[in-house]
């Protein structure tokens, strides 16, 4: 959907997140916006917080990779709207992640007026192929 324009880059979106989302804005740092596009990036993915017994990363790491990332891609695209929710995520895991850094790439299937639909597919590197994809629907509030 490179028609879609960004109304907010990085720099906005951190600080946006920072002042209405404080709990969530260090979770991560967003590496790229555009063309309808976001990619965030967990760097700590090894720390004892993200992982679960096993070794592995935990679901709910990987559902807040996936939820952040889209209600980032969200914020860019209709500006500072922070009361913009979650209204549906599907998450499927489709590999085992290793601990360490994961990529999310939210990508914008359908902005509306009151809806945004997109998906999210979260990377490990070094593994053949996602570890998980997310569905997302967001609900806009009125403005």
């Amino acid at each position: 959907m490179s028609e879609l324009r960004h109304v907010l880059d990085i720099a906005a979106l951190h600080a946006l997140l920072q002042r209405e989302f404080p709990q969530a804005a260090g979770f991560g740092e967003i590496v790229s916006v555009g063309g309808g596009e976001l990619v965030l990036r967990l760097r700590d993915g090894d720390d004892d917080r993200h992982l679960r017994p096993g070794g592995t990363l935990s679901g709910p790491t990987l559902f807040t990779m996936a939820d952040l990332s889209f209600y980032a891609l969200v914020l860019s695209l209709i500006g500072p709207v922070p009361l913009a929710v979650t209204t549906s995520l599907n998450l499927s895991f489709l590999r085992k992640p290793s601990p360490g850094e994961l990529t999310a790439r939210a990508r914008m299937l359908k902005l509306g007026s009151r809806l945004a639909v997109g998906d999210c597919v979260i990377e490990s590197p070094g593994l053949d192929g996602p570890v998980a994809h997310a569905q997302v629907t967001y609900s806009i509030p009125p403005r």
